[in-house]
């Protein structure tokens, strides 16, 4: 009996180690994304959504390293971790299907998503918006469930946990969905290839599907899980920092090119720069000024 206990903790242990590993490495590359999409790509209507989910993906792995590191320390794990990481992972969450949804809309309907159709800044507004709804949209849950301090009201936990795995859950089936038609569309049922920003909406919609919904699940059933799977929450934590570490390694090998070997940032702008309408094989998607 004891054995087991003991294999358990050292599986958790592993995890929790690998997870800082993870986390170290993904910092970095979102660091570097962050400085070239910040200051040396021009900001286009689906890159500025990019910016942002760096951004997410950053807060999230600095936080996941700053709590394994108190947590070494101190030899406890301080009662915010989860709430704090699963902030930022949801705001990265949301952004990928906002991402995704838009990606798939501007393939579908290009005269639609025209430049002169799109409002200005609407990216930007969108992300804008993404981050100040998140906050609340996590936060009450929470509050009302006793995450965030002892004591809870079970009904009004109830409720704010449903309202937030329903929302969820419309997320992630939305970005799956959008990166399942594309993936249909770009292979099956379009003679046009696609857009190198539908591409990467295909692939982040990949590593959403196997890496990000662990996280949804714990966060939706979490006295259950933690009660009978104890060591779902380390692997869900590993996957999702293995998602947010994985993106810049993605952008770099849409951009470059075998057999050559160029700068970084002409990689990734490559990858992440505005495309011209006839570089889209017939498809304008909105790819000016924001």
């Amino acid at each position: 009996m004891f054995s087991i206990f003991n294999i358990w903790g050292t599986f958790n242990s592993v995890l929790f180690y690998l997870s800082l590993l993870v986390s170290l490495a993904g910092l970095g590359g979102n660091a570097l994304l962050l400085w070239h999409l910040g200051l040396h790509i021009k900001k286009g209507p689906f890159n500025i959504y990019l910016l942002h989910l760096a951004a997410a993906d950053f807060l999230f792995l600095a936080c996941q390293v700053g709590f394994s590191i108190a947590e070494i320390a101190l030899g406890y794990e301080d009662t915010l971790h989860f709430p704090i990481i699963f902030l930022w992972f949801a705001v990265g969450l949301w952004l990928l299907a906002a991402f995704a949804v838009d990606c798939c809309l501007a393939y579908m309907f290009p005269s639609c998503c025209s430049p002169s159709c799109r409002p200005r800044y609407t990216s930007a507004v969108l992300c804008l918006l993404i981050w100040a709804l998140t906050m609340p949209a996590v936060l009450l849950p929470a509050n009302a469930c006793g995450l965030l301090y002892k004591g809870m009201s079970f009904l009004v936990c109830l409720s704010y946990h449903w309202a937030s795995v329903v929302w969820l859950v419309v997320l992630a089936v939305m970005a799956c969905g959008a990166s399942m038609i594309l993936l249909i569309c770009g292979n099956c049922c379009s003679g046009q290839p696609l857009p190198k920003f539908c591409k990467v909406a295909q692939c982040s919609g990949i590593l959403l599907f196997f890496c990000r919904l662990p996280m949804v699940v714990y966060w939706s059933l979490r006295p259950v899980i933690k009660f009978l799977l104890p060591f779902f929450l380390p692997l869900a934590t590993l996957l999702a920092c293995i998602d947010s570490s994985a993106k810049p390694l993605l952008y770099y090998m849409k951009g470059r090119q075998l057999r050559k070997k160029e700068p970084l940032q002409v990689v990734l702008n490559r990858a992440l720069g505005e495309e011209s309408p006839s570089s889209l094989g017939g498809l304008s998607l909105p790819m000016r000024q924001v």
